[in-house]
């Protein structure tokens, strides 16, 4: 139970207790900003307060915005404030600070703006709420408040409650395939006390049951699997639509959301390629090709924007690039040209569903690296050109990201710490893309890469990649570092294991990057959740990148075939319990605030 303090001129007939119970709020009452101070020091440390002017006109779902929202420390609209426990000291100052005697009745006539002025200043974090069509005022006079009521009553706000559940920046799929009846779901799902959690976690097994019907083989499970992917995709819809309608943002939501992403997709994968496997076709190589690929572009999404979100200097989000982009806007149709160009997940899955249903798991994943390539190809060619074009000071946050998302392990850092001085800064991504490039032009052309030249060749890569991290990443391609080095690690993992040219040495390795993947992809999270990135001990434990690469080529050099496979099982299987159990620790112990994202993800 959270505590709302009405404190103004009480108002016969007024709806707003009512409301404010609806809302899950324990109504009191204080005459003056003395008696608000003491209700509001009696209030336990850890409830919500909320500070209401019982003048307070408005929707319903405008005082929801303003009073129930996890997201922000404080929030306000006019006649209505509320603060989670991390901005109490800050009321209880405002409060205080508030003068008594002549001449201060403007600063209590309605105390709600005073003390949301006195937040805004203190920068306690403060979010004013954008309204839109919906009405909050304070109706001082019985004219204004007979205005005020009639523009509340203008407007349906479970009209714009179900609009506003909805993703600003969705792709087109979703938009208007997915969209239209999901939002009702959603609500539906709200109004029989279901959780976005709950939803997300049915989102997950209907997506694993999919893969289970893909692994089959049969023409019946792969149509069943298709149109289980759709809905796995619609549940995923619901799920964040749901957090939008009823306010239930978390960070263990968004957490579980993407994750779940990732698994439900890379687990269809596997089961597509088991299902093909039963039809005599191997395509392991193609499901982990494309699930390098689809990862190696996300880690570009990531960088680029950890990078840049918070760039300083007066061209920081301007560029030519950035300018036609701009342009392009105006026009209509490019907006959805390019959003599905890049095929975002909602696009994705339409297509792997209905390629699923109608023809083979090797068409499937065809189109899918097709598709993906060029997507990769477009995003970041436009990335590298704002990059170059734009005069930005990266921050010592941003290049910590950087470094972070790099994953460099101990050898790294020895190499690091022994060439830091001696690199011009500007070299960082191209000694990247050369500690990739070498050892995957090795591995892909040498007639047999299990052996100890390879080793040595990957103890070269891991030179250039801690050259590459010895000075902070602030150049303007330093963006580029982490995506060199999820390259460089996940294809040399599927060259070597397809060079294996023994049954299951493809499926461990599938799983083996499917395990490194979840930890850059943790990593990442903890990141965009204001946590940081995992602990060093675990980046330590796990080798890096440069250290996972050097292990990778000595079990391949000094085992047989078979026991290469068995090496990257075991090796698979230990990694994935290492870094999900730190994470389901993190995650459920995360004292992060919560988050939320408002694009389509790719």
């Amino acid at each position: 139970m959270s505590t709302a303090i009405l404190t103004g001129p009480p108002v016969a007939g007024s709806p707003l207790e009512a409301d404010l119970r609806t809302l899950g709020f324990d109504v009191r009452t204080a005459n003056d900003p003395a008696a608000a101070a003491e209700l509001l020091a009696a209030v336990p440390a850890q409830e919500r307060v909320a500070v209401v002017d019982p003048r307070f006109v408005g929707h319903l779902h405008a005082l929801r915005l303003a009073l129930t929202d996890p997201r922000f420390p404080a929030a306000a609209v006019p006649g209505a404030l509320t603060v989670q426990p991390a901005a109490r000291g800050a009321l209880a100052r405002a409060v205080g600070r508030i003068p008594v005697g002549a001449g201060t009745a403007h600063l209590t006539d309605v105390l709600t703006d005073t003390l949301t002025e006195s937040l805004d200043r203190d920068g306690a974090g403060l979010h004013r709420v954008e309204l839109g069509s919906l009405v909050a005022t304070v109706g001082l006079t019985p004219a204004r408040r007979a205005e005020a009521q009639e523009a509340v009553a203008a407007v349906d706000d479970e009209a714009v409650r179900l609009r506003t559940a909805v993703k600003s920046r969705d792709g087109f799929f979703t938009t208007y395939c997915i969209s239209p009846y999901s939002r009702y779901l959603a609500r539906w799902c709200a109004r029989r006390g279901l959780t976005p959690n709950q939803v997300t976690t049915a989102s997950l097994l209907t997506a694993l049951i999919a893969a289970g019907c893909a692994a089959t083989g049969t023409r019946g499970g792969f149509v069943a699997a298709g149109l289980l992917l759709l809905l796995s995709f619609v549940l995923d819809c619901t799920d964040g639509q749901l957090a939008r309608y009823s306010l239930q943002y978390s960070t263990m939501g968004a957490w579980l959301d993407a994750t779940f992403d990732r698994a439900k997709e890379y687990a269809y994968y596997a089961g597509l390629a088991l299902g093909a496997a039963r039809g005599g076709d191997d395509v392991w190589a193609l499901a982990l090709g494309a699930m390098v690929l689809q990862t190696c572009r996300h880690v570009v999404d990531f960088s680029f924007n950890e990078a840049n979100h918070d760039a300083a200097g007066a061209s920081a989000n301007t560029s030519p690039t950035a300018a036609l982009s701009d342009k392009l806007d105006s026009v209509g149709w490019t907006v959805w040209a390019r959003r599905m160009i890049v095929l975002p997940i909602g696009e994705r899955w339409a297509m792997i569903a209905v390629l699923t249903a109608v023809t083979t798991p090797r068409i499937v994943f065809y189109a899918l690296l097709i598709g993906c390539a060029l997507a990769a190809c477009y995003t970041t060619a436009g990335r590298v050109l704002r990059s170059l074009t734009r005069r930005a000071r990266r921050t010592d946050r941003a290049a910590r990201a950087l470094a972070d998302l790099a994953d460099s392990g101990p050898l790294a850092e020895l190499i690091a710490a022994g060439a830091r001085g001696r690199t011009r800064s500007f070299l960082a991504p191209v000694m990247a893309f050369l500690s990739a490039a070498v050892l995957l032009v090795w591995v892909l052309f040498q007639d047999d890469p299990a052996s100890w030249l390879t080793v040595g060749v990957a103890l070269c890569s891991a030179l250039l990649g801690g050259a590459a991290v010895s000075r902070p990443l602030k150049g303007a391609l330093d963006w580029l570092v982490p995506p060199f080095f999820r390259a460089g690690e996940y294809v040399t993992i599927l060259v070597l294991a397809a060079r294996a040219d023994v049954p299951g040495a493809l499926p461990a390795a599938y799983g083996l990057v499917a395990a490194v993947a979840y930890h850059h992809y943790d990593t990442v999270y903890r990141i965009r959740g204001g946590t940081g990135a995992p602990p060093r001990w675990l980046v330590r434990a796990t080798g890096g990148h440069e250290g996972r690469v050097l292990v990778v080529t000595v079990l391949a050099a000094a085992l047989s075939p078979q026991g290469f496979t068995i090496a990257l099982t075991a090796l698979a299987v230990v990694l994935a319990l290492l870094v999900l159990v730190e994470s389901i620790r993190f995650w459920v112990s995360s004292q992060a605030p919560a988050v939320h994202d408002e694009g389509e993800p790719a």
